[in-house]
């Protein structure tokens, strides 16, 4: 009995110290992007965090830094867009809070739902981070970062799924991802958000489109062929949204 005490009690330290750990880094960010006014040392927070990776054989590091992308995707965007909203405090630790949300209940999830939601959101946060800045890029820049991130996403998903074509398909929807990054990089449209932020169409769309081609693909993977009944409501749903996004708010300010 005072052995299974004692589990419970190393149990409950080491669970809050993970949450006070996780807490710690998603303030430190915030703090650091406050009193510095740049995303420099923000960015360098969310790479050191990632230490794990590297504290291993050389042979793990390529697949730890693949397995670890969507949430390196994620920490970076977070810290682009606490930049973006410099001057708007509130909007700043609203988005610390859904980030301590990502580090304590999406992040350590393992379920294939979970999965796809981890992909989703970095594949959203992403791309929004980088039409946030992208008037001040080149278009070869947006490019290439939009298709790392479309690749890492994709193969998040994938890899869980025993995916035989795993890296064909990751590197076509990366390709996707990125030609429709770089059409957007000519017509960025944004919708206004609190703190001087932009909610980039592009976003919206091609997180739509992963919504779909996720939902085709299960459809296939369960039944050897894509079912039309099982994809029409994702379908609909997907070019229904697209369309209001083009045609009825299409005229909203550029980023």
């Amino acid at each position: 009995m005072e052995l299974l005490k004692t589990a419970r009690r190393r149990s409950f330290l080491s669970e809050s110290f993970y949450i006070l750990l996780n807490v710690s880094l998603a303030a430190a960010i915030l703090g650091t992007v406050l009193v510095t006014a740049a995303p420099w040392y923000a960015f360098l927070l969310v790479l050191l965090s990632k230490w794990r990776v590297f504290a291993v054989r050389t042979r793990y590091w390529v697949a730890n830094i693949r397995a670890n992308m969507v949430d390196t995707i994620v920490g970076l965007s977070v810290v682009i867009l606490l930049f973006t909203a410099t001057g708007s405090l509130l909007t700043q630790i609203a988005l610390t809070l859904l980030y301590v949300v990502w580090l304590l209940f999406i992040k350590p999830r393992s379920s294939r739902l979970y999965i796809i939601i981890q992909a989703q959101v970095g594949l959203f946060l992403g791309i929004a981070a980088i039409m946030q800045l992208s008037a001040n890029w080149p278009s070869s820049l947006v490019v290439l970062l939009s298709w790392i991130i479309g690749y890492s996403v994709a193969r998040h998903v994938l890899s869980v799924e025993h995916e035989t074509h795993l890296n064909f398909l990751s590197l076509l929807w990366a390709f996707i991802v990125a030609e429709i990054a770089w059409l957007s990089y000519h017509w960025t449209i944004g919708y206004s958000l609190p703190g001087n932020m932009q909610l980039p169409q592009a976003a919206i769309i091609i997180t739509l489109l992963s919504f779909l081609a996720e939902r085709v693909h299960a459809s296939y993977q369960r039944d050897g062929e894509v079912q039309v009944q099982e994809v029409l409501l994702p379908s609909l749903l997907t070019v229904s949204i697209i369309a209001i996004l083009l045609f009825v708010f299409g005229s909203a300010a550029s980023i």
